[in-house]
């Protein structure tokens, strides 16, 4: 297993909050386009003047797919030890909010809140942003079920959900509350709005605790895409427009309230995620958020401006990453820096508001 320590601070001196993220002052890189709407959704991209070379990130989806990746149960982990005279950890099966990955590959791998990992004993989301170096000893993995009810394994390892990514209401519990119960909750609602949303896949939704399963449903998947496929379209020409220009991210606002960013350090890294991205948005907006509100391209701006808080807690794997959470007033950021060779900044930026924690309710007429 790994062996870096993590290093933990709590910090209340708001000037030392700046030089740990991509901006958080009036003096902001960040530019906020004209919106493109769909439905109830609305994305605000972003654009700076600054970017960096992502190129040799792997993303999960992609390890996964070839092989170099491989994620399983905590019990499955004793054939996974590579370093001789190590002893292997035994366990007598797996747990619930614990996973063990493995990146055989020679790049090193980024890891999102919010992306779903299924099979093995439960389907399960990733609850924190990291980053796993090449060729890596077994990493234990923060995870939430998304799955309640199903204990029975249906492999060892584990594949990837790569439509989409969990939608924010599941999100944000994984990455702020870190609840366990709050995701559950929301998991059932989201699937109870969903059979709303897509009345022909009720019976199915009706026998599955499954978040994956209901959201790879037809019907279901149909209903989103009425939502997302007019923004993926125009936001992904808009991309192209503005490679130049360095596109890294989005605003998202749902009903009028504007209630998420990601940001990202590239737009090469941006396009890797945004199928995903904007699927995970158009679940929030078609089962998700309630309240109403009127977002405007200003308000955008003020939001992605205010990246500073009061408090601060910072999680540090020396030579790989530092993990940094920033509470400010109505909100919290999430920031991913890289400290592997010739790197040294901030890989993804997520910023989420107070009313992203308790945005599931009856959405659907």
């Amino acid at each position: 297993m790994s062996h870096f320590k993590n290093l933990w601070f709590i910090l209340t001196a708001l000037a030392l909050f700046p030089a740990l993220l991509f901006a958080g002052n009036p003096t902001s890189k960040y530019s906020v386009l004209s919106p493109i709407s769909s439905g109830n959704l609305t994305i605000y991209p972003v654009a700076t003047s600054i970017s960096h070379n992502t190129s040799n990130f792997m993303t999960l989806d992609e390890g996964i797919r070839n092989g170099s990746v491989v994620v399983t149960e905590s019990g499955q982990v004793a054939g996974l030890i590579r370093r001789p005279g190590q002893h292997p950890v035994r366990s007598s099966g797996g747990e619930v909010n614990r996973l063990v990955l493995l990146n055989n590959s020679d790049r090193p791998l980024l890891l999102l809140a919010g992306e779903i990992v299924t099979g093995g004993k439960q389907d399960r989301v990733i609850g924190s942003d990291r980053i796993v170096p090449p060729k890596s000893d077994p990493v234990d993995l923060s995870v939430f079920c998304v799955e309640p009810g199903r204990w029975v394994a249906r492999s060892e390892k584990f594949g990837y959900m790569g439509s989409q990514m969990a939608q924010l209401s599941v999100r944000t519990p994984a990455m702020n509350e870190k609840s366990q119960t709050a995701i559950w909750d929301n998991v059932r609602e989201s699937s109870r709005n969903a059979a709303k949303a897509a009345p022909s896949a009720a019976p199915m939704i009706a026998g599955t605790t499954s978040y994956a399963d209901v959201m790879r449903n037809k019907d279901v998947r149909d209903r989103l895409e009425t939502v997302a496929a007019p923004i993926d379209r125009d936001y992904g020409k808009l991309i192209r427009e503005l490679k130049q220009q360095n596109a890294v991210g989005v605003v998202v606002a749902v009903s009028g309230q504007i209630i998420w960013a990601d940001l990202f350090a590239s737009t090469e890294l941006l396009e890797d995620y945004w199928p995903k991205l904007i699927r995970s948005y158009a679940a929030e907006a078609v089962t998700g958020f309630t309240r109403k509100g009127v977002a405007n391209q200003h308000a955008a701006q003020d939001f992605i401006d205010s990246l500073a808080g009061t408090r601060e807690v910072v999680e540090t794997e020396p030579g790989i990453y530092r993990r940094a959470e920033i509470t400010g007033d109505g909100y919290k950021v999430f920031s991913l820096t890289s400290l592997l060779p010739k790197t040294d900044f901030t890989v993804h930026l997520a910023k989420m508001s107070d009313d992203s924690k308790n945005h599931v309710g009856p959405t659907v007429d």
